[in-house]
């Protein structure tokens, strides 16, 4: 389940929201994917009520394929979508992609007002430490078979 999705395109936002009934925002977003010599550093921005928000991470170069029965498996892997329609009517679909592989994170940062955000029951993340980060490697996906589900 996503509580909100932030994403820069508005075309996004409208076919997630008007037909997967999903929580799609658009904001102005900036990225920055640089490499060294050992390190990648990706960096996405941007502006939530006038104040600058970002996620920074510092990985490895090289991605590796998702561990079996480990967090990142849990978060990536899966392939079905589901939206409310009414109270007793839900969507489902079906999300197609290869098997991502991820990075290594080393350091990160994020400055991120969860409540401004996400709405204020996701103010205490403000203060949290995370309990994993992860950067994925994504790729393109298509999305099948919307049904209603009584």
């Amino acid at each position: 389940m996503f509580v909100k999705e932030i994403v820069p395109k508005r075309a996004v936002t409208f076919i997630a929201n008007v037909f997967y009934n999903e929580r799609y925002e658009t904001q102005k977003m900036s990225h920055i994917w640089k490499s060294s010599n050992d390190s990648l550093i990706t960096e996405y921005h941007w502006l939530q009520k006038g104040k600058e928000q970002f996620f920074k991470l510092e990985t490895e170069l090289d991605p590796h394929a998702i561990q079996p029965n480990s967090k990142d498996e849990f978060i990536t892997e899966h392939y079905w979508g589901y939206g409310k329609k009414t109270d007793s009517k839900t969507t489902e679909y079906e999300v197609r992609h290869p098997k991502w592989d991820v990075y290594n994170v080393k350091n990160y940062e994020i400055q991120v007002d969860f409540a401004a955000n996400y709405g204020a029951d996701f103010e205490f993340l403000n203060t949290a430490t995370p309990i994993s980060v992860m950067l994925a490697e994504g790729s393109p996906i298509s999305v099948e078979g919307k049904r209603i589900i009584v």
